[in-house]
């Protein structure tokens, strides 16, 4: 079951962040929180794309002009990930050893047996 959380959960979850600045968040649509009739409802996803927004602005000063920009490519690069990992799933569970064998060899740089 997944745990849903409230904007003050979250606030308290990360140390730093101010309301205002989720307010904003969720404006621009960085972060994709439901609404419901008592507020705002987070999913665990949700909290670590708060996370990692408030790491970039406060660590790595990515400024607001900058940030859709670089959440659309780690959002790209993280739907690449996921794909990459069905596809190996996908070869695992349908390709013979010897073909696995061979695509693990050219992945590598080796040799195949």
């Amino acid at each position: 079951m997944t745990r849903t959380l409230t904007i003050d959960i979250i606030i308290r979850a990360i140390d730093g962040i101010k309301r205002p600045d989720l307010d904003r968040w969720i404006e621009n649509q960085w972060v994709r929180p439901d609404a419901a009739p008592t507020g705002y409802v987070f999913t665990e996803i949700d909290l670590a794309r708060v996370r990692l927004i408030h790491e970039l602005v406060h660590e790595f000063q990515v400024n607001e002009d900058t940030m859709p920009i670089v959440l659309g490519l780690l959002d790209q690069i993280y739907d690449l990930r996921r794909r990459l990992h069905q596809l190996g799933d996908a070869i695992g569970q349908t390709a013979s050893p010897d073909i696995r064998a061979e695509m693990i060899a050219r992945l590598t740089g080796g040799e195949a047996a």
